[in-house]
């Protein structure tokens, strides 16, 4: 019997061995999975602020772009106007004076619908 009741020990210890490494495999697996996660938002984290850089840089790129292209609009619509007063000033007077002689220069005629009533 106390054979019996050494193998029956030995099967108790061996089965509680198994159960400890079976708990050791858990725990490990836990941590591997906990580690893997935190080196997983790491990752992530760092490529999110690699992204938003580029990003940032390309904005600046486009943004400054921009604003020469808004300057240079400005300029050219300056330089346009200035242009136009010019050309009124220079023309203002010839142009008048076409326009009075052309309303002073009244050339009566019968307009061709007209029919005399005898």
């Amino acid at each position: 019997m106390t054979s019996q009741s050494q193998g029956i020990q030995q099967l108790l210890q061996a089965e509680k061995r198994a159960k400890d490494k079976l708990e050791e495999a858990k725990k490990r697996k836990g941590r591997r999975l906990k580690q893997a996660k935190e080196e997983a938002i790491a990752e992530i984290d760092h490529y999110r602020l690699q992204r938003e850089k580029e990003f940032r840089n390309k904005q600046m790129n486009v943004m400054g772009s921009q604003g020469n292209l808004s300057a240079q609009i400005e300029e050219q619509t300056t330089e346009t106007i200035r242009n136009l007063t010019s050309s009124y000033q220079k023309n203002k007077e010839s142009m008048m004076k076409k326009l009075l002689n052309i309303i002073y220069d009244v050339k009566p005629e019968v307009h061709p619908n007209f029919k005399y009533a005898a």
